[in-house]
Formats: C-alpha cells, sequence, structure tokens
C-alpha cells in the first residue's frame, strides 16, 4: 500500500473512532450505568446496617457518608440520611473518640461547670457522653468531651433547622417559623436556656403545665428580646409558618438540642 491510501486509510480509522467517542451512549447503556450504581448503593447500605448493628459506628458513618454524597438519586436515600442523623447523634452523645472529642483528666478543684466552660460543651452533654448518674466526678476521672463547635442554621422557606458541628451537618429537623415571614432574619446567640418555661403572655403568667402555654419543654432564647427556639403544644402544625416569630419544635427533638447547644451557640436565621 502506498503512502497516499495509508493516509486515506488513518483518516479513515480516525473518524470512525471519533463517532464512536462522540456517539451518545444509548439509553441500554445509561440503563446498566443506573443499576450498578444503585446495586453498589445498595451494597454500601447493608454495609453500613452490619458496621452500626457491630458498634462499629465511626466506619458506619464514613459508609453513609459515601452513599450521601456519591448515590443521591439511591431510592432509599430518605432512609440512609435518616440513619446517619441518628447515628450523628448516638457517636455525639457516646464516649467513642472521634477528632471532635478530647479526654479529660479531671484535676483538683474541677467540676462539670468547669470542664465544660473549658471546652464550650454542655453539662447534659458530658454526662450522657460519660453515663454520669449525677453531677459528681472524681480526680483524674477520664471524662470523653465533645469540642465541635456547635451551630444552627434556620431556613424559613423550607422550615427547617440544620444543626452542624463545625462544618458537618449532624441532623436536619422539620420545625415551624413566624407567621407572614415574621421571624427576624439574622445571626443570633443562645442567651437563656430553661426547662419547662413560664410563658408570659399579655401580663398573663402562664405555668408550664397548662395545655395554654405554647412553650413546650424546653427554651432557648436569643440575644434579641422575645425571640428563641422552643417546643410545642401543636406538633401537627409543623412545617408551616404559623408562630409570632419564635422557631417552634417537636418537644423530644428541642430537649435532644437543647442538651447539645451551650450558651453561646450561633443561630442563623435565613429566608
Amino acid at each position: 500500500m502506498n503512502k497516499k491510501l495509508w493516509i486515506v486509510a488513518g483518516v479513515i480509522v480516525f473518524l470512525v473512532l471519533l463517532k464512536v467517542v462522540s456517539t451518545p451512549k444509548s439509553s441500554s447503556d445509561i440503563s446498566k450505568k443506573s443499576r450498578a450504581s444503585t446495586q453498589e448503593a445498595s451494597e454500601l447500605y447493608e454495609q453500613a446496617i452490619k458496621l452500626e448493628e457491630g458498634k462499629d459506628w465511626s466506619e458506619a458513618k464514613v459508609v453513609y457518608d459515601q452513599i450521601m454524597n456519591d448515590h443521591f438519586d439511591f431510592d432509599q436515600i430518605e432512609d440512609v440520611q435518616k440513619k446517619l442523623e441518628e447515628l450523628n447523634l448516638k457517636i455525639i452523645f457516646s464516649n467513642i473518640q472521634t477528632p471532635s472529642s478530647v479526654i479529660h483528666i479531671v484535676e483538683k478543684g474541677d467540676s462539670l461547670g468547669k470542664v465544660g466552660q473549658k471546652y464550650n460543651c454542655t453539662i447534659a452533654l458530658i454526662k450522657k457522653s460519660n453515663n454520669l448518674k449525677n453531677d459528681v466526678i472524681r480526680l483524674n476521672q477520664r471524662l470523653r468531651v465533645w469540642t465541635g463547635q456547635f451551630s444552627a442554621l434556620v431556613d424559613k422557606s423550607q422550615n427547617a433547622l440544620t444543626l452542624k458541628s463545625d462544618d458537618e451537618i449532624v441532623k436536619v429537623y422539620t420545625i415551624s417559623t413566624g407567621e407572614n415571614n415574621s421571624t427576624p432574619v439574622g445571626t443570633f446567640v443562645i442567651e437563656t436556656k430553661l426547662v419547662d418555661p413560664v410563658w408570659f403572655k399579655s401580663g398573663a403568667i402562664i405555668p408550664p403545665d397548662s395545655p395554654k402555654n405554647v412553650l413546650g419543654t424546653r427554651w432557648m432564647g436569643f440575644d434579641i428580646p422575645g425571640y428563641g427556639i422552643h417546643g410545642t403544644t401543636e406538633p401537627e402544625l409543623l412545617g408551616q409558618q404559623v408562630t409570632a416569630g419564635c422557631v417552634r419544635m417537636r418537644n423530644d427533638e428541642v430537649e435532644e438540642l437543647y442538651d447539645i447547644l451551650p450558651f453561646g451557640t450561633k443561630i442563623t436565621v435565613v429566608d
């Protein structure tokens, strides 16, 4: 074959290869890829569940995170998210070591309050992490303390509160916000915390056990008078803009958050 024919043959081969490369993938190819992705996600999900059941929570979390990041179209993604959120909280309330925790050796003069102030961690969280039944601690006792910085983002358009530790999402809660978009926008800090709060309404004092007390079981007040995060006596209205401006949560969930968030926690509210 002469040189010219070699050149023509080379061009033909090039054009054929170019067509193969540039031809859109068929629906069959896409379907195969989708099935493979679903199969991989299913296998990872089973692996994560087994790891969690075996108390290997750190590894289980890694796998759940992988599914959330790489397989967001997985048909069980909502179940994965729920399990990941539950696991995140189990890890926070446990005594296992993570990059966001330290071991504090109790020194002379220490109290739970002092340890909490040192690491900006609530007493309730320290007690739960270390299975303490009371506030008594002993000299040289080892305490696992959470050091991740908590914050929360309130999205009024979604009626959702996202809890974060440092930059990582821990859990997303369904909430209620202010009627007519009345919840103020901005970044606030938790300034007050109350268990079974009394509700002061238009000069009236409504005790915690009254069915007319809409504050529920916990109150976390912002550094803006009259606004904060609290429980509810109307959980069926969560997910709607129905409050006088505060953030409402389920009582069990606001209690969970109350034990986690220390004074000074930043709460950012956006439209």
